[in-house]
This record gives structure tokens, sequence and C-alpha cells, in this order.
């Protein structure tokens, strides 16, 4: 079993993966498209989030967008009566409709930030949130340091315990973190197949937790995909130009058959693979995978047994795409 990671000079300690809690939140709707990952089950959403707890996840990474606030209510519900139990990392900086599901825009305006922090304390039913990261990722650095000092009043006040910016521009995560010793977390995109590592160093240097997006390459590295899959057209990859037959993600599905059975080293499954090569990459990566079903939590949390790729798999794989993962 993985050792827990902590985040940071926020001194938390969670599971090394935590929940990637954007696909339970549904469809909604943004600037004329569909976002999310399709339908979902909320009882499932509800029983697998149960379930990661039985595991040994303690991290629910989510976003009052997600679902125009509908993540966060499904959260609510699960931890009700055993919040102390979970480490909530939640993430603010758009308005919307809650009954249309669709999103108005960005407001990092210091009243939206402060309505929305309240929103979404009322939605998770908790009356504060581990870290509450800034959504917007390309908002500008001064105006960013604005919402800072919003942000730093609601430690002050309780209602946060420490906070973060969703930037994955390393000047612009520095800068942030330099603003404030609440700063305390930073995010990348990163997997096996893609990602940008850069933003590692300045998390280093200030010491900052690491959350991972789209650890699994949005369902790519699960295994289930393939030239002959159909996304709903309510799911966002439709929206952003999916294409498995021809493309990026054609290529990509190549790269993976490449590096296939290098990730099921040791028995596990692809994903556990991609997962346990995120523990290898770095020691601060906390993974956030995805998931619509207790089967998925269960697979993705199973990584959690195998731990960290050994060495000669990680060397193995930069062979085979050609590449070094290291900083």
């Amino acid at each position: 079993m993985i050792a827990p990671r902590t985040l940071g000079r926020s001194g938390i300690a969670v599971s090394a993966m935590g929940l990637g809690c954007w696909a339970i939140g549904g469809p909604f709707w943004d600037r004329g498209g569909w976002m999310g990952y399709g339908a979902v089950d909320d009882a499932e959403s509800r029983r697998a989030l149960a379930r990661a707890l039985e595991l040994g996840v303690t991290l629910l990474d989510t976003a009052s967008v997600y679902g125009c606030g509908h993540s966060e209510s499904l959260i609510g519900e699960v931890i009700a009566g055993r919040r102390e139990q979970v480490v909530i990392v939640d993430k603010i900086g758009y308005a919307f409709d809650v009954a249309k599901r669709e999103v108005i825009g960005p407001d990092p305006s210091p009243a939206g930030i402060r309505a929305s922090c309240e929103s979404t304390l009322s939605r998770l039913r908790t009356d504060y949130v581990d870290i509450l990261q800034l959504h917007l990722f390309d908002l500008p650095i001064e105006q960013t340091l604005e919402v800072q000092s919003v942000l730093d009043s609601l430690v002050r006040e309780g209602k946060i315990r420490h906070h973060g910016w969703c930037s994955e521009d390393p000047e612009a995560t520095a800068r942030f973190a330099e603003g404030s010793p609440h700063a305390s977390l930073t995010t990348v995109l990163l997997n096996v197949l893609e990602g940008d590592a850069r933003s590692l160093a300045v998390a280093d240097r200030f010491d900052l937790g690491v959350t991972v997006r789209r650890p699994l390459c949005m369902g790519l590295l699960t295994g289930t995909l393939d030239a002959s899959t159909k996304l709903a057209p309510n799911d966002m990859r439709v929206r952003f130009g999916w294409n498995l037959q021809s493309g990026k993600q054609a290529a990509q599905l190549t790269k993976l058959g490449r590096i296939a059975e290098v990730l099921r080293t040791g028995g596990r499954t692809l994903a556990q693979g991609a997962i346990g090569w995120l523990w290898a990459r770095h020691p601060r990566l906390v993974p956030v995978p995805g998931f619509k079903s207790v089967a998925q939590v269960e697979e993705n949390a199973g990584a959690l047994r195998f731990g960290a790729l050994p060495e000669s798999a990680m060397r193995e794989i930069d062979a085979l795409l050609g590449h070094s993962p290291r900083l």
C-alpha cells in the first residue's frame, strides 16, 4: 500500500490518490456546448463515493461548476456525518444557473468569490473547505492576486483552511505562491501520454501540493476506448473534436499500444499502471482520476495496493515512447 501524501506546506495528509468528481456532476451547458462526460446515475455516484471512502480514499476533488453545483451536492449527501474522514479540494470562479445547469461566465469579483464560497459550503453541507482553488486558469496575475486577498480573508474567517490556483503557467504559479503563506496547492495536466510538468519545479521551490488532472487521459488510459467507440452527443469529448480513428486521439491510442503491457507490470490494470506511472514520476503528485461507477472507483483505488511503477518499467516506457518523464 502506497503511503499517504502531504499537500505541501498545508501539512494536510491525504491518500496518494483522490477522486476527481467532475463526471458525477453530469452534463451542463457552457458557451454553446456540452461539458461533462455524459449522463450519470446519481444513485450509482453516491455508492461510488461511499465505496471510495471504504477503500481508503480520503481526497475528494471537485468544483462548483461541475454539473453547476450537482457534484458538490452529491458529495455533501455522502459525507454527512463523516466530514472529518475526508479532505475536500474545491474550485470556484464561475457563475452559473443551477436550475438550468448553464454557465453564465467567469466571476472573479470579490463579491462573486464570496458568494461562490458560501454556495459551495451550503451544497457540501459543511462549514469549511480544506483547500479552495481559483478555477480560472488564464486570469491575469494582478487580478488573481486581488482574488488571493479575498481567499486569505476566507482563511482568517475559518471558511477555508488553505487555497490555491489552477494556473499551469510556472511563472504565474510562483507569483501566486509568493503572495500568501496560505497558497498550498497547484494543479498539473499530466499523464503517460501527454502533459506539462514545468510547474513541478515551482511546487518543489515553494512546497506546494500537486493534484493531477486528466491522469487517465480523459479515459484513453482505461483500456475501454478504441477506434470503434461512439461517444454520447452530450459528452464534452465530442464537443472538443475527439476522433478515435485519426488525429491526436488515434495517435495516443497507438502510443498506448506500445506501452500497455509495461503499464500492466505486476498484475496492474492499464488504469492502475497509469496511476503508478505518476507516483513514480514525482513524489508530490496526487492523481485524481474521474469515475462514474463503483467498478471504476474499485479499479482506480486498487492502484493504492500496487504503488508506484518500478524504475525498470519507467525506463522501458521512456524507451518505447522516445522520451524521458523526469524533470
